[in-house]
Formats: structure tokens, sequence, C-alpha cells
């Protein structure tokens, strides 16, 4: 699947969790190309980040997007001011 959060919303790829999850359960293999942290954190994943020198195998919470949706998360404030600084 390419980036299907693409049209989701947060709920709704948690939805999605569980749909991929009753199908793993009926031994189905997915390879999904994502941003969201919601689907990279199915349990057991083998998470690979692509960048231009290697493709890493990465724990969740080391990915990029987890980090920064946390930096974000714990503080939207303090976050805004960083973008926004002039």
């Amino acid at each position: 699947m390419d980036e299907p959060e693409a049209a989701l919303s947060p709920s709704r790829q948690m939805a999605l969790l569980t749909a991929i999850h009753n199908l793993v359960d009926d031994r189905s293999q997915f390879i999904i190309s994502t941003h969201s942290p919601i689907l990279m954190a199915y349990p057991d994943a083998d998470i690979y980040e692509l960048t231009e020198d290697a493709i890493t195998l990465t724990p969740y919470e080391e990915t990029e997007h987890y980090r920064i949706t946390k930096q974000f998360l714990d503080s939207p404030e303090r976050m805004i001011r960083y973008l926004f600084e002039e």
C-alpha cells in the first residue's frame, strides 16, 4: 500500500490498523509506504527508513515521523513559535 493514510483521519487510520490486524491473523502480509506514526505503530512491524544514503531498519520511536509528531504534540505552542520565527 502506498500511503493509505493520505485520505484517512486519525480514527480511520486506527480502523485500518484493525483491518490489517485481522488480515495478518489470516496470514496476510503487507508492505506499506507511510508517513503515519499511527500506522507505523503496528506491533512487531519491521520499519525501514529510506534516506539518500541507506535503507535502515529503524525502531518505531527512532523514526523521524514519530519524533517530529511527538515533539509537536508534546508542545504545540513551542513548535509553532519555532516554525514561525523570522
